[in-house]
């Protein structure tokens, strides 16, 4: 499969007026970031991009990278949203020696396929990834995952955990709710009122996204600037400042979603997986590995994740946020190899 990256046009920009101190991201920087993206140099990032073994099949697009050992461990690597695929880029040849790779776009990302009926959740995706593993001749392997990737992950290790060996998360997916159990501690109490402020103050993109994912895209899909914007916001919120993710990564980030038009389809997981919650009935039945970076907040507590999962392994680090992969490609691919040792 060969990637092909779209040009946006970027003439004739009606920009808002008015106060910046609040209310989304400044004016200024997103036209800090359109220059840059009239300079952006498309061809030198397919270049870089097909040097990767692509391919598409069953509607999914993935890389897949086998190690020279040929009994290392396959390990799927799952984005989240408003990330894609490039996110591991820096993290698989750091890894490419000890595990098979897999790096896919999810259904509705990047460059899989765009889903044409209803019911596309983080449940059903779980699906398509075993079914993808299975295909690719992998009968057991681990998976890594942050946002709707550690969602997915904790689907698939529920509906297989036969064949899941362990399950490596950089993120709890904000659904997840642990099994029925003694009433929350005084830190799972703060917790859970941070989760409140955070959604309060926060979380405008997700209740559109879970009620009006359709009616946003309109603007997002037929914008570049917009959909820019959109997507920068949430990089730069976040990342750590002390390990920040390059103007050009979200550029090339967004490229990919201006490419494929899948601002609406990649939304469209919050309405459908708002229907599969991880409201947990019981603990997850295979080993798993938490790696909590700085700014990754809110971040429940130790206790919390335990009551609903098998936490085996738990690291805590000082720099990073929620683009893990991005922001400390090293650390976070020295923890996952380090817990996926001894599966």
């Amino acid at each position: 499969m060969h990637i092909t990256l779209s040009r946006p046009k970027l003439d004739d920009i009606r920009w808002p007026e008015g106060v910046e101190d609040e209310g989304g991201i400044r004016i200024d920087r997103v036209k800090q970031l359109v220059a840059k993206w009239r300079d952006f140099d498309f061809a030198r990032h397919e270049r870089e991009l097909n040097g990767y073994p692509h391919f598409l099949e069953r509607g999914i697009h993935f890389i897949h990278m086998r190690a020279s050992n040929a009994s290392a461990m396959p390990l799927l690597l799952l984005h989240g949203w408003p990330g894609s695929f490039i996110e591991f880029l820096p993290v698989a040849p750091l890894l490419a020696d000890r595990f098979h790779l897999v790096i896919p776009s999810l259904p509705g990302y990047g460059f899989s396929d765009k889903p044409r009926e209803p019911g596309m959740s983080n449940a059903r995706i779980a699906d398509l990834m075993l079914d993808l593993m299975q295909h690719l001749g992998y009968d057991r392997f681990g998976v890594q995952g942050g946002d709707w990737g550690a969602g997915v992950a904790t689907w698939m290790a529920i509906k297989s955990p036969q064949r899941v060996a362990a399950i490596h998360l950089n993120y709890i997916p904000g659904s997840y709710s642990p099994p029925p159990g003694p009433p929350p501690n005084e830190e799972e109490k703060q917790f859970e009122r941070d989760v409140a402020t955070w959604i309060d103050h926060h979380y405008a993109y997700g209740r559109v996204a879970r009620t009006r994912p359709l009616t946003l895209a309109y603007g997002l899909n037929d914008s570049p600037v917009a959909l820019l914007a959109s997507i920068a916001e949430k990089f730069d919120e976040w990342m750590d400042p002390a390990t920040p993710v390059d103007d050009d990564t979200i550029l090339l980030n967004t490229t990919i979603y201006w490419t494929t038009q899948t601002i609406y389809s990649s939304m469209r997981l919050y309405l459908e997986s708002a229907k599969t919650p991880l409201a947990l009935r019981e603990r997850v039945p295979v080993p798993t590995g938490i790696a909590h970076f700085a700014r990754e907040e809110p971040f429940p507590p130790r206790s919390w994740i335990e009551r609903g999962y098998d936490v085996q392994h738990w690291s805590e680090f000082a720099k990073g946020g929620h683009f893990a992969a991005l922001e400390q490609p090293r650390e976070l691919a020295n923890d996952v190899a380090d817990f996926l040792s001894s599966k």
